[in-house]
């Protein structure tokens, strides 16, 4: 104890010699109290300039945007009106003679003014929002289809659609209308009961991967949440650790689970030779062995038609036995 006192005092008398009180001082943020308020009070006047004309009686109201982290004061990170849609100096002192005030440096939303482009609505945002998941905005699918931020959040509202599962799939649905249809069928993810929604498996704000998905590809996107199907197996199925999509549509199909058609032709789309083929045909005890079919007797493929009351364990299997995927 009495080593560390004289460290400790060592290093005060150091720091003293290099800093005067009043350097240590200025280097530190005023973290006071009035400080914070005056911040607050400095964004509010800014706001003001605005609210005074646009407030709860505009077709779109835009003072619930002070429910929201867009809106809290107190945080000297938090925007103000002209962050977003510029200093507008010539839209706020208007214009002479003129029957329509000039319109804002950005505008968002279609009304009196058409909106500006969709790389400046975009670019208003990302000056805060930026890195992250937004890394690959530029040059994504979104952004190269003239999609902005707006286009899919609300800025000025309580609550955005976007960050509640139950309602960001309909936003998405706008849009992507096939995969809406997709979603009715008789197996489909639970993305209209909020269990799922469309960002658990795409990165909407753009990614390196295909289709935007979170992750490099379609298998690890559904391994995220199928852990069981992930292995490795002693014997893993090519098909399975190629893609999931060579056997499943991930929107909804009329075949469960998620099938992209039935057995025993899905199955027959690789696997198009006779079942146990190579074996002798004096196997093939009416049809049922497989080989050749023989007389009015049927492939086995077709007659036994569903290839997993078999092939049970179709994603993989670590059974000694296990090379066919019986066990």
């Amino acid at each position: 104890m009495k080593k560390t006192g004289q460290l400790i005092a060592t290093i005060a008398v150091l720091l003293g010699a290099w800093l005067s009180p009043g350097a240590i001082a200025a280097d530190l943020p005023n973290l006071g109290a009035t400080s914070t308020s005056a911040q607050a009070q400095a964004a509010l006047k800014k706001d003001a300039v605005c609210t005074r004309c646009h407030d709860e009686s505009e077709g779109a109201p835009i003072l619930a945007l002070y429910q929201t982290k867009h809106g809290v004061r107190g945080d000297a990170r938090t925007p103000t009106c002209q962050s977003c849609h510029g200093e507008s100096d010539s839209h706020v002192k208007g214009a002479a003679n003129a029957k329509v005030r000039p319109q804002p440096d950005i505008v968002f939303k279609k009304g009196v003014y058409q909106p500006s482009d969709d790389k400046e609505r975009a670019g208003a945002c990302l000056t805060c929002h930026k890195g992250g998941a937004r890394t690959n905005w530029d040059g994504g699918q979104h952004q190269n289809n003239q999609v902005s931020c707006n286009d899919c959040h609300k800025v000025h509202a309580p609550t955005d659609r976007m960050l509640s599962k139950k309602s960001q799939t309909e936003t998405c649905f706008n849009c992507h209308k096939n995969q809406r249809a997709d979603t009715h069928k008789i197996s489909t993810h639970p993305l209209d009961a909020g269990k799922v929604s469309c960002s658990d498996c795409h990165n909407p704000h753009g990614s390196v991967a295909p289709n935007m998905l979170k992750r490099n590809t379609v298998t690890e996107t559904c391994y995220t949440c199928h852990a069981e199907k992930r292995g490795p197996f002693l014997f893993e199925h090519p098909s399975v650790t190629d893609s999931c999509t060579n056997c499943h549509t991930p929107h909804g199909s009329n075949i469960t689970p998620l099938l992209k058609a039935r057995t025993p032709w899905l199955c027959q789309e690789c696997h198009d030779g006779t079942h146990a083929s190579g074996s002798p045909a004096g196997r093939n005890a009416a049809g049922i062995q497989g080989g050749l079919a023989i007389g009015n007797n049927p492939s086995a493929n077709v007659t036994g038609r569903g290839c997993i009351n078999c092939h049970s364990v179709i994603h993989g299997s670590n059974s000694p036995a296990g090379g066919y995927f019986q066990r």
